[in-house]
């Protein structure tokens, strides 16, 4: 399981102490340090001072992946994909460990059978019979797909959809469109992750956090998501396809400045000529740019071997362009893969879309690490999909998930095409969306590399206690702000 986690775990006045690293703790900058050793050889340790712990099972002790649901009293289900600890291995491990234990929830399986429990103890201890930082890493690099779908029909529906997008250039507009309508209907049965949104990973983090505040007694503190105060993001970004689509940006260009906002521009090196000093007007009018694969043609991150014949083309137009950050074409990707490029943050992952070639999502709002490469996740329904795919006529699919994403604190990163933008309908409906929250103070509108290097340096700052406060050291502590989450009834 390879995951971003920067080497600075705090030794200081902390909330909680564990024994390991603890991805799910760094993603939201939770005050925690290190112990030497786990509980015991199968079991890793989170600790309070006061006492309780909250226990979950080490690698070697844990058996195969599954996927199972465990429902809360609040009434979320949610899905969790991972190595789960059965009953009786628990209830030995647990006996072993001491303690009077019970059952607090039951972890069902596709069929509704019981397949594990969370445990409590007497004195308010928790057992999670899985790992948090496995669920975290099967969300984000999308291995949930091969539980939560037929493994094998699943490979070989993503061959055929590549083999069409190899060929497609060679098919009529028209035709392609054709196809691309009668093949949505197939991907719009895929019943999970759920489109237009996916709560699942955030409700699992809600459940987490819940059970932290449990065990502490106490609210749990964390770094918010944005910086300066602000409650959302709203991030603005583009592909540029053809060189059709690179002769109509001045007219997106003007709608943006106008409106006071900037966006980022995202060329392919080797469809088209990009002049050298289109890249300078855009630097200096404060815009970015970014690279969009070496030759769109679907097959930039097909293999380990093809990303190392292609990478030095795409370095070389980095080089050129300044550009820190990528977005594959057709946002094809590999976990594995995406941090070989060398850039400073992706783009490609969506939070849930079943109409791409590569159907799936990371199911977060968030931006979130691989490795050392920043994963700022597309969170926006995309043109294309929208209005020549599924024939939308407005705005309404955009604000809905804009407005979903703004009341749960998340990033709005759209990605629209110049392309498809040329038409009446579609840019009477990207104007609309910018027009709502052109003026909307409670959201941050930054570049995308602006959001990597904020994520960067709060990802470096941490939370200390200063007698019955929390306060923040690091680059961040300017700009960042401690939250205080409340405990909510979990079992």
């Amino acid at each position: 399981m390879s995951l971003g986690v920067h080497d600075h775990a705090e030794s200081t006045a902390t909330l909680f102490s564990s024994s390991r690293r603890l991805v799910i703790a760094e993603h939201f900058r939770i005050p925690y340090s290190v112990i030497d050793g786990p509980a015991r050889p199968e079991l890793q340790r989170l600790c309070t001072s006061g006492g309780r712990e909250l226990l979950w099972p080490s690698g070697e002790s844990s058996e195969s992946p599954v996927a199972v649901r465990v429902q809360t009293v609040s009434g979320a289900d949610i899905p969790i994909f991972a190595r789960v600890l059965h009953d009786q291995r628990a209830k030995d491990l647990l006996t072993e460990y001491g303690g009077d234990w019970s059952r607090a929830l039951s972890l069902a399986g596709e069929d509704g059978e019981h397949v594990a429990s969370i445990w409590r103890a007497d004195d308010g201890s928790v057992f999670l019979p899985f790992d948090p930082d496995e669920v975290c890493h099967s969300y984000w690099s999308e291995s949930y797909l091969e539980l939560a779908r037929n493994g094998a029909r699943r490979r070989t529906t993503r061959a055929l959809v590549w083999s069409y997008y190899r060929v497609r250039g060679l098919l009529p507009r028209l035709a392609q469109i054709w196809l691309r309508r009668r093949y949505a209907r197939v991907q719009a049965r895929s019943r999970f992750p759920g489109w237009p949104a996916e709560t699942a990973l955030h409700d699992f983090f809600d459940l987490f956090t819940a059970i932290l505040a449990d065990i502490s007694d106490e609210p749990v503190p964390r770094i918010a998501a944005w910086p300066h105060g602000h409650t959302w993001a709203l991030v603005l970004t583009h592909d540029v396809e053809t060189s059709e689509g690179l002769a109509a940006l001045e007219g997106i260009i003007d709608l943006e400045r106008g409106l006071g906002l900037r966006s980022s521009w995202n060329f392919v090196p080797r469809r088209y000529e990009v002049d050298d000093d289109r890249i300078r007007e855009l630097a200096d009018g404060g815009f970015e740019v970014g690279v969009h694969g070496l030759y769109h043609d679907g097959r930039d991150l097909e293999s380990r071997a093809r990303v190392q014949e292609r990478l030095p083309g795409m370095r070389t137009a980095a080089d050129r362009w300044n550009a820190v950050g990528f977005r594959s074409p057709a946002t094809q990707r590999g976990w594995e893969l995406m941090p070989l490029l060398g850039f400073d943050y992706d783009s490609s992952y969506p939070d849930s879309d079943p109409f791409e070639p590569q159907g799936g999502g990371c199911c977060t709002w968030l931006p979130f690490f691989n490795q050392e490469m920043v994963e700022l996740p597309l969170t926006m329904p995309q043109d294309h999909t929208l209005f020549t795919i599924l024939r939308h006529s407005d705005d309404t699919a955009w604000i809905e998930k804009a407005e979903f994403l703004r009341d749960r604190g998340g990033m709005a990163l759209i990605d629209t095409h110049p392309d498809y933008l040329v038409e009446d309908r579609v840019k009477q409906a990207y104007r609309c969306l910018l027009e709502r929250y052109a003026t909307d103070e409670s959201a941050w509108k930054p570049l995308p590399r602006e959001v990597s290097a904020w994520w960067r340096r709060r990802a470096d700052s941490k939370i200390e206690r200063s007698g019955e406060d929390w306060i923040l050291s690091g680059p961040a502590a300017a700009e960042a702000r401690v939250e205080l989450v409340e405990g909510t009834t979990w079992r």
